[in-house]
């Protein structure tokens, strides 16, 4: 599991662990190291092993200079070509590669949802900031990688992932929960934005559903069924939490936020409207598909370790 560091890796490491499956970590920092660029010792790893999962890739949570974004774009590029790379040269390559993907390839749009059939790749909207064209550009060029691969006898399935909620510290639900407490998680620019996500719960179980069937190849949007305005987000997260008021926030002032946060108001004012139209005619079935649900049982396992 290449990036397995990282917020999400964390909890599908544990996961995949739980259900009985060995899990190597291949990263900078620990398990097994590795630059991100080229082959090394690591690339044993891979021959012989059942599936790779490549979730390498710099954090999108910063501000979106030009070196910020370069980084984004090489750390995933170049990772998932090498990883390309070290299951072409395998003698035994493994039966699968899971290469993480985001929703964010899909335009900003309001009227209509985009699944793996119709949805509309980004980059071109019109009345949106220029530089959102790149973050859609990395998306594009992250699959391309995959795409180019010579691995013949390994399935490719690259996962286009909505905003993943989990209690963990660090990720976007801790944001999102910590600003309602606080009454300043009310509608952001007007809050008409659609937010996607994906309850972590349902990740890890969709993951584990695309290493098990042979026949799904390709885009796979990793998102809940159910994406909904940013307003009518932030209001039922603060229905969870008891807080009754939500100041609302106009693009200046989540501009200001933004920076004092380290971020990029691109994540909070892109309207991602994706819906899992794959896994869902594969027969997944998710279980908490339904946000109020799903910030209720994330509000309740946060208050449980307080």
């Amino acid at each position: 599991m290449p990036g397995g560091t990282g917020h999400i890796g964390r909890f599908l490491g544990r996961a995949l662990v739980d259900a009985g499956h060995d899990v190597v970590v291949v990263s900078r920092s620990a398990g097994v190291r590795w630059d991100g660029r080229t082959l090394g010792a690591w690339a044993d790893e891979v021959d012989g092993c059942d599936a790779v999962i490549n979730l390498a890739g710099r954090s999108v949570s910063c501000r979106y200079s030009a070196a910020n974004l370069r980084e984004m774009m090489d750390s995933r590029v170049d990772s998932a070509r090498v990883v390309g790379a070290a299951i072409a040269r395998a003698s035994k390559p493994p039966r699968v590669w899971v290469q993480m993907s985001t929703a964010t390839i899909y335009a900003h749009r309001f009227d209509a949802p985009n699944d793996e059939a119709t949805g509309v790749i980004g980059g071109r909207e019109v009345g949106v900031p220029g530089y959102w064209a790149f973050s859609v550009e990395i998306a594009e060029k992250w699959e391309r990688a995959q795409e180019l691969a010579e691995t013949p006898d390994t399935r490719r399935v690259a996962l286009r992932t909505a905003m993943v909620m989990s209690p963990g510290r660090g990720g976007v639900f801790d944001v999102l929960s910590r600003m309602a407490r606080l009454g300043i998680g009310g509608p952001v620019a007007g809050g008409r934005q659609f937010v996607s996500w994906i309850h972590e719960r349902d990740m890890v179980r969709a993951v584990e559903f695309l290493l098990s069937r042979d026949d799904l190849v390709g885009a796979v949007n990793l998102a809940s069924p159910h994406p909904l305005p940013q307003r009518e987000l932030m209001r039922e997260l603060r229905g969870v939490v008891g807080m009754p008021v939500g100041v609302p926030a106009t693009k200046w002032m989540a501009e200001i936020g933004a920076f004092v946060m380290r971020s990029d108001t691109e994540l909070l004012l892109k309207s991602r409207r994706v819906v899992p139209g794959r896994l869902v005619e594969a027969g997944f079935s998710f279980e908490l598909p339904r946000w109020g649900d799903a910030a209720r049982e994330l509000v309740g396992r946060l208050q449980s370790v307080q």
